[in-house]
């Protein structure tokens, strides 16, 4: 490895500046600059040899070279292309080992075309405005992984584990929980980044929930709930009245025990789910 300081500013600096390089703010590129956080968040992968990493936003490669270094296999996936071209450079021996791999490309776009090869965890300091974005596209995918470790806006972080009842639970808070147990790994103030943003960051690490609640069309689940916290602001009722017209809005709600005057933020994801079952079986007796 031929890498950059990555506790110094000054240093990533320079490393930037000697290659053309400016940072990108709409690829909401910040890098943490404090080697014992960047430590305690590797240390939350519990990592073994030969362990399979994806890494999203690499950035410089600060937290690829913890990866490489504790044994880990590893993907990164990066949309800048200056980046990518540094990568190569510095973990050159890695990449002819077979150690890692680089994906260039907007992860959005780029991530199931890697899915013949599915690593053991999810990792990465997501970039704020696509964040929920790269999550939810895979949890809605049917995508499980062992482990997902992100560092990304303290708001963000709230609302994928919100519970129901409050305003901070939305769409992305069930589909969130329905796949996963959350728990803080620590709070990450603006100042241990470079440079620094106008925003709290926390990483998360996700687990799979043991007894997984299924349903019986996990899109038909997703799209549902989407609709109903679009316009969260009217009741269930009103809501699944304009989702669909084929079943019977009130006999469905009486199943699922949900009253129809009251609103989304107040229902459960078991109940979400048990509603998404229950309108599809109604919707087979319509069409009979």
């Amino acid at each position: 490895m031929n890498c950059p300081d990555y506790n110094s500013p000054a240093s990533l600096k320079k490393t930037l500046d000697e290659n053309g390089m400016a940072m990108q703010k709409k690829f909401g590129q910040n890098f943490l600059v404090n080697e014992t956080l960047r430590k305690k968040i590797v240390d939350s992968l519990e990592i073994f040899e030969g362990m399979r990493i994806w890494e999203v936003g690499p950035g410089l490669g600060a937290m690829t070279a913890e990866l490489l270094l504790r044994g880990a296999i590893v993907t990164v996936f990066e949309i800048d292309h200056g980046f990518s071209n540094l990568l190569r450079s510095f973990f050159s021996s890695e990449i002819e080992s077979g150690k890692l791999k680089i994906v260039e490309g907007d992860v959005l776009k780029t991530w199931k075309s890697e899915l013949s090869n599915l690593p053991d965890c999810f990792f990465g300091n997501l970039p704020y405005n696509v964040a929920a974005r790269i999550i939810g596209s895979t949890i809605e995918s049917g995508v499980r992984f062992q482990k997902m470790v992100v560092t990304i806006q303290k708001e963000v972080a709230q609302r994928m584990a919100a519970k129901h009842g409050g305003k901070e639970y939305s769409s992305f808070s069930v589909l969130c929980s329905w796949a996963y147990d959350i728990k803080t790994v620590v709070d990450l103030p603006g100042g241990n980044f470079w440079p620094v943003p106008n925003v709290l960051s926390r990483t998360l690490c996700l687990v799979p929930k043991k007894e997984f609640p299924v349903c019986k069309d996990s899109r038909f689940f997703c799209q549902m709930v989407r609709h109903l916290f679009s316009s969260r602001r009217k009741t269930i009722r009103n809501n699944l009245l304009s989702f669909s017209e084929d079943f019977d809005v009130d006999t469905t709600l009486f199943r699922c025990d949900i009253s129809g005057e009251s609103r989304v933020e107040s229902v459960c994801v078991e109940k979400l789910l048990l509603l998404s079952d229950a309108i599809l079986e109604e919707k087979q007796k319509f069409s009979k």
